[in-house]
């Protein structure tokens, strides 16, 4: 017996499983039980964004974090452009972080980098009135070089005018002159060459010749040096002779002066004792042999009186 088939369920299971199949297909792609979740930052570029794309990557020291989700321009200033960035939530976003616009190798595909973020730096939050917080961003390596470019080009396009004007006519009929006057001190210069080879060897000769007196005039001058110290170790000596010399007439006129001026009393004593004896012995010379004789009495006087006071 051929067994019936209930081909009504088939089918029916059939559209059930394709529908699960589908359901399970589209949880894994959204991520399933491990979908991350986002948080939304966004950044002001003011240069170019050419090669950034939406869904572009957006990583975190080379790790990727997140997508760029919008690019526009910023309202009333076409200058900037805005860009927002989907960031996977719990990325270390601090206040000190930067987004540098990048190129992949060769191929130009554009991404945004993040870099910064001390250990010690607040997380990044929105300011007051803003939907995202905003992350700073920095010129790229292309804008610097750019800017780099820009300004060695300015810098050789005013070299080249200033090389212009300094290459006019009237510098290069100039410099034309100054080469033809150079010309003609140089034929000069070789018609008296044989003046200058003399002139050259005689002030060779002549620094031959100056030498020794230089050596004489250097032992000169060490000479009078060697003299100069020997006066200055004399005068040390005067010095110190002075000194002494000094303490000494100190020391006489303190103990010797009051002597001496005690012996010229004496002597002057003396001298008028001699003076008087020399009277005497001139009026009366027998009084060195007799003695002095008594003088007569006046008149009136008594004998044997002496003469008054």
């Amino acid at each position: 017996m051929e067994s019936k088939v209930n081909y009504p369920a088939v089918g029916a299971f059939v559209v059930v499983l394709a529908a699960a199949l589908v359901a399970i297909t589209l949880w894994l792609a959204s991520g399933g039980a491990y979908q991350q979740k986002f948080d939304l930052y966004r950044a002001i570029s003011e240069e170019s964004v050419g090669g950034l794309n939406l869904n572009a990557p957006v990583k975190y020291n080379g790790v990727e974090v997140g997508k760029v989700r919008q690019i526009q321009l910023a309202p009333g200033n076409p200058e900037q452009v805005n860009l927002l960035f989907a960031i996977v939530r719990g990325t270390p976003i601090k206040e000190d972080t930067v987004a540098v616009l990048k190129t992949q190798g060769l191929t130009g595909i554009a991404y945004v980098e993040l870099s910064g973020g001390a250990h010690q730096s607040p997380l990044l939050r929105a300011a007051a009135g803003e939907d995202y917080p905003l992350i700073a961003t920095k010129p790229s390596l292309a804008s610097r070089l750019e800017n780099v470019l820009t300004n060695v080009l300015a810098k050789l396009d005013g070299t080249s005018n200033s090389l212009n004007a300094l290459l006019g006519p009237a510098n290069q009929a100039a410099f034309s002159s100054l080469l033809a006057d150079l010309a003609s001190v140089a034929h000069t210069l070789a018609g008296r060459r044989d003046s200058i080879d003399t002139g050259l060897r005689d002030a060779a000769q002549a620094a031959g010749r100056l030498e020794p007196a230089l050596e004489r005039i250097g032992r000169a001058a060490d000479a009078v040096d060697k003299m100069g110290q020997e006066v200055a170790r004399t005068s040390i000596g005067a010095g110190r002779t002075i000194d002494a010399v000094g303490h000494d007439i100190q020391r006489f006129s303190t103990e010797t002066l009051p002597e001496l001026e005690r012996l010229l009393g004496e002597l002057s004593v003396l001298s008028t004792s001699l003076r008087r004896l020399t009277e005497q012995t001139e009026r009366n010379p027998s009084s060195l042999l007799f003695g002095r004789r008594p003088v007569a009495p006046g008149p009136g006087e008594a004998p044997g009186a002496g003469p008054s006071p």
